[in-house]
């Protein structure tokens, strides 16, 4: 009796699922991370105000480039790319920085600081990465838990309507929206079976959006007046310039980012079970600074990883990162079709908001279920917790509370994600490493032991 073949194993990340769900997959990604996308270009054109037509032109090239960075960070090639389901973004870490550099260079000093930044992010990647043995389970627990209460400010603003000083935020249409979205989520995803489970986010923000149209909450007139096809060629505001005080402001800007990135990975890691080493995320963060570079040849600004993806991974437990890949494909269509884009844009923010509250949730969840597996009774280990956790809150709850310390500090403490991160890392430092003597666990080799076998997608 001829023996049948062995079956190859494959990693969820690197698994395929069929062309309609991977599609319908990554469009969810899109729609929860769109906010995102035009925030930075929107704060940005107000500030150093941009006519509006330029501001389209930003916005479309975002789109573009969101979705050339997530192809290189998730599908990659030598060197270049975690090929992790990670989506790719532009980093609100830039925008003082980039504000000060457009009121005395214009954009094209912008851009200059964003090509020099995204190379050095490239070269120093690999010594970075060598840092990553400052990041037990302890330091990643912390810092991802962070990440998703850091983030759940937003999805609380856009649940009231997005901005604290109009008239209309906190009103009770605004709240009811997202109140009805997160029921409807939570109900898909108790209730419904398989393929539609998945994509609770998805049918929610849709159904949402809709009852906000019944309702008059929602517009979709600028769909009927955007341009039908739209490209914004490289260059379109002339060439960069090179100015030493911008780089180096720029450059100080990456080395948040890529704080940032390297919780993400691990984040993301600890999702899909997949372990990140140090190779992973030197090839992480040198995606990061290419994409970057591309950036500002193609108008736009630095790139990061979306934390709110991480919690879409984790919510669904699709870990494909080809899901991922084709959010990128669907971003670079809305860079292409301005009429996709605006459509997209059409979602009311407190249906957004409602679905947030979701996502940024689980990857809080994700940091907690690491701390699990730190011996909590050890008061060191409660320290750097505790502490960093409140580091890591004070930018949202108080948001102007550095406004007075100089422009490098508040660069770094104004980000809870990294502020919490840099309090964890220097922390465990201190009580565990430092004149202890104790031989610390790396979290690559703990996630290696407590990963099971590659399986297929549920």
């Amino acid at each position: 009796m001829t023996q049948a073949p062995p079956i190859r194993s494959v990693h969820p990340v690197d698994e395929v699922p069929p062309p309609g769900r991977t599609v319908a997959f990554g469009l969810q990604h899109v729609l929860s991370m769109y906010a995102g996308i035009i925030a930075v270009p929107l704060v940005l054109a107000s500030a150093l105000g941009l006519p509006q037509d330029q501001v389209v032109r930003i916005v479309n090239a975002s789109f573009f480039m969101c979705g050339i960075a997530t192809l290189i960070q998730t599908l990659g090639f030598p060197g270049f790319g975690a090929r992790l389901p990670i989506v790719q973004g532009t980093t609100f870490a830039s925008v003082a920085s980039m504000i000060l550099i457009g009121k005395e260079f214009g954009l094209p000093g912008i851009y200059g600081a964003v090509i020099v930044a995204g190379l050095f992010t490239v070269l120093v990647a690999p010594f970075f990465s060598r840092l990553l043995r400052f990041f037990p389970p302890v330091v990643a627990g912390t810092v991802i838990t962070i990440i998703g209460v850091a983030l759940l400010p937003v999805s609380i603003r856009w649940a009231g309507g997005g901005n604290p000083a109009a008239p209309d935020f906190g009103s009770p249409a605004n709240l009811g929206l997202a109140a009805l979205t997160l029921v409807f989520v939570l109900l898909v995803t108790r209730f419904a079976r398989g393929f539609f489970s998945r994509i609770g986010v998805l049918l929610g923000l849709v159904f949402g959006t809709v009852v906000a149209a019944l309702f008059g909450k929602a517009s979709f007139a600028t769909v009927g007046t955007a341009a039908a096809f739209g490209f914004t060629p490289p260059f379109f505001f002339g060439a960069p310039t090179f100015a030493l005080v911008p780089i180096l402001s720029m450059i100080l800007v990456m080395l948040v980012v890529m704080v940032e990135t390297t919780a993400d990975l691990l984040a993301i890691g600890e999702i899909t079970e997949k372990p990140v080493d140090g190779r992973v995320v030197a090839n992480g963060l040198r995606a990061d600074g290419l994409s970057t570079a591309l950036a500002g040849v193609f108008n736009v600004f630095p790139f990061t990883a979306f934390a709110q993806n991480v919690g879409l991974v984790r919510f669904t437990g699709i870990k494909s990162r080809f899901v991922v890949a084709a959010a990128g494909v669907i971003l670079m269509l809305l860079g292409f079709f301005p009429k996709l884009g605006a459509l997209v844009a059409s979602i009311p923010l407190p249906v957004l908001g409602g679905a947030g509250l979701v996502l940024f949730g689980t990857v809080a969840a994700a940091g907690i279920q690491t701390l699990s597996r730190v011996n909590m009774a050890d008061t060191r280990n409660l320290t750097i917790v505790a502490v960093s956790v409140a580091m890591g809150v004070i930018p949202a709850t108080v948001p102007t509370l550095y406004d007075k310390l100089p422009g490098w500090a508040s660069l770094f403490l104004e980000s809870g994600i990294t502020a919490g991160a840099l309090t964890a890392i220097l922390l465990n430092i201190l009580f565990n490493i430092v004149g202890t003597g104790r031989e610390q666990r790396s979290y690559t080799a703990d996630v290696t032991e407590h990963a099971p076998e590659p399986g297929g997608l549920h």
